[in-house]
Order: C-alpha cells, then structure tokens, then sequence
C-alpha cells in the first residue's frame, strides 16, 4: 500500500495523507466472492481506477483524462446482456442504468475495474466512486464522497492509484 491509494474502510478514506468522510453499499463490504449483482454490496480488495466521467454541462473537467457523459451514455447491469458491465449507448434492448442523470450523483465518477473488463455474469457490475447523496446515506454498492472531497481526490490520482476497500 501507498499514500497514493485510496483506501476505504466503513466509515472514512484514507488519500495522499488526509481522511475524508465515505457513504458505501447499503449490503455493507462483503468478500469479493460473494458479491452479487443486485446486492448492494461494496465488494472488498484492491481495484484499479480504469476511467473518469464527467457532466461537461454541470462542472469543469475535473482531469485531463476524464470522458464526458452524453445524453446517450448508459452502463449495463444485466447479466444477460452480452455487453454486461461496459459503457453503452442508447437505445439499449437490456436493463441499464443512465450515465447522464438528473441528480448530481454522476457529475464525476471513477470507474474501477470490478468485475472488468471480462465480466462474469452475475458478478456485480459497475463499482464507481462518485457523488454522496449525504454523509452515510447508502449506495447500491459504489464507493460515495462529498463533493469537493471527490474533485479534490481526482484532481491527484495518477497512473497506478488503487481503490482498496478493506472489510
């Protein structure tokens, strides 16, 4: 372990030397064996930090590597779908959660390579990091912070920062 990885325990993140309050999945962090699509679980272990998005429309790009998020971005969760757990566009035929949302939760999101990029159906899709809906307030199993604490963070990732969530 680094200072440069972002290590998550239940109820703080530990980035660069300073500690930020943290919402996770309301299944609480389970080994990564037992996650399940569905569960609302925080899966455990060392996950790489594989992209950024960002809503171009609602604040400045937070990276020089992150992605806008169009109208038509979508992220598939259902483990039919022979694109399970991939960036897709709309129309999709399969269930999928939208990328562009009304809420600000999506503004900035980490992608992490969960169950990535050879997904075995069923597994969990899409860990992200992004934006709390409030301290504590659960996720669907993604990895939450406060707003300038989320900019301030991916401001200083780097190549090789880790998200490592411990159980």
């Amino acid at each position: 372990m680094t200072p440069r990885d972002l290590v998550i325990t239940r109820h703080a993140a530990r980035f660069l030397g300073r500690t930020f309050p943290v919402a996770l999945g309301r299944g609480g962090i389970v080994p990564p064996e037992a996650k399940r699509e569905g569960d609302g679980a925080t899966p455990a272990g060392v996950h790489r930090i594989v992209g950024c998005l960002w809503r171009a429309d609602r604040l400045a790009r937070p990276c020089d590597w992150a992605l806008p998020i169009g109208p038509a971005d979508l992220w598939s969760d259902d483990p039919a779908d022979p694109d399970y757990n991939l960036m897709v566009r709309a129309p999709h035929g399969f269930s999928h959660e939208r990328l562009r949302r009304a809420d600000p939760l999506y503004d900035v999101v980490l992608v992490t390579d969960w169950n990535w990029p050879q997904a075995e159906p069923g597994r969990g899709s899409a860990i992200f990091v992004h934006l709390w809906r409030g301290p504590r307030r659960p996720t669907a199993g993604c990895v939450a912070f406060r707003r300038d604490h989320l900019l301030w963070i991916v401001a200083r990732i780097g190549c090789g920062t880790r998200l490592i969530v411990r159980g």
